[in-house]
């Protein structure tokens, strides 16, 4: 059995490895403690906790989104020194779909890193298969020779997604709740809508009733009808901050969708100029 995983893993092929680099991303944006409580609860054995505040993201400016992205090479080198190796598989997961779990297998792969992959089911359904958890965290490892390699993903800024209104040259995709998308209602950030052309894409359905991915060829399907003519080497992902952005360039990998871009500063970043047009609405709206 294959020991590389780039997209997702399940329990069982998680069981089997025997040196993976296991994170708890775990996490609720209305109770940010929520995700540690959960870990030191219990978790998978050996699985280290990084904070989607704390550890991947930087500080908020007030204009740079609620979780801008940290320095790359100072977040390869924090990795590093939480002992990661070089081509170590990493396995993240959360209990939540996959939501925030995402986040990382984007980050890793913008360092670079191919050997990355999400827990399909999650914490749920590791303990379905009757996986073995701990409530103590694992011991400290030795650092790692983990550094920075070229990105096998790409970013594009606020002024390359604003530049887009007026080339037209990619898709935007928004990840967010069809309400938020619309505007009907904004229990996070100071302005309700999405970006102009967007269109949405909730990241929820890229999942089954039980929280696991759905088939590949389904995502597939889907997305080809959503994306109609585009290439996903032109389409633009993006949420509220992010985070569940990923989620939907996760599946379209998954699917064997590749090269999908992602707007990591997100509606939490577009909204916070008011320069910046807004449409409302459960259409895509003017460009």
């Amino acid at each position: 059995m294959s020991s590389h995983y780039t997209t997702l893993i399940t329990a069982s092929e998680l069981a089997s490895l025997q040196d993976a680099f296991i994170v708890d991303c775990s996490h609720d944006l209305a109770q940010p403690e929520a995700g540690q409580q959960a870990y030191d609860q219990a978790h998978i054995p050996g699985a280290i906790f990084l904070h989607l505040d704390r550890d991947l993201s930087s500080p908020k400016s007030g204009h740079n989104g609620r979780h801008p992205l940290p320095d790359a090479d100072a977040f390869a080198a924090r990795l590093a020194q939480l002992g990661l190796r070089q081509n170590q598989q990493v396995v993240a997961y959360d209990r939540t779909g996959g939501s925030f779990a995402v986040r990382l297998w984007w980050m890793l792969r913008w360092l670079g890193h191919d050997a990355v992959a999400v827990l399909d089911g999650g914490w749920q359904a590791w303990t379905a298969a009757g996986g073995a958890s701990e409530g103590t965290a694992p011991a400290a490892r030795a650092p790692g020779d983990f550094s920075r390699r070229p990105a096998l993903v790409g970013a594009v800024p606020a002024r390359g997604v604003l530049d887009n209104l007026h080339s037209g040259k990619h898709l935007v995709l928004d990840a967010r709740a069809p309400e938020r998308y619309a505007g009907e209602v904004e229990p996070i950030d100071p302005v309700g809508g999405h970006i102009p052309g967007a269109k949405n894409r909730f990241f929820q359905t890229n999942l089954q009733p039980d929280g696991t991915f759905k088939s590949r060829e389904q995502l597939r399907e889907e997305f080809t009808a959503l994306l109609e003519d585009w290439d996903p080497r032109d389409v633009i992902h993006h949420c509220g901050s992010g985070v569940t952005g990923c989620h939907n360039l996760l599946a379209m990998t998954y699917a064997g969708m590749d090269g999908s871009l992602l707007y990591p500063g997100s509606w939490s970043e577009w909204c916070a100029d008011p320069a910046r047009p807004v449409a409302t609405g459960r259409t895509p709206g003017k460009v």
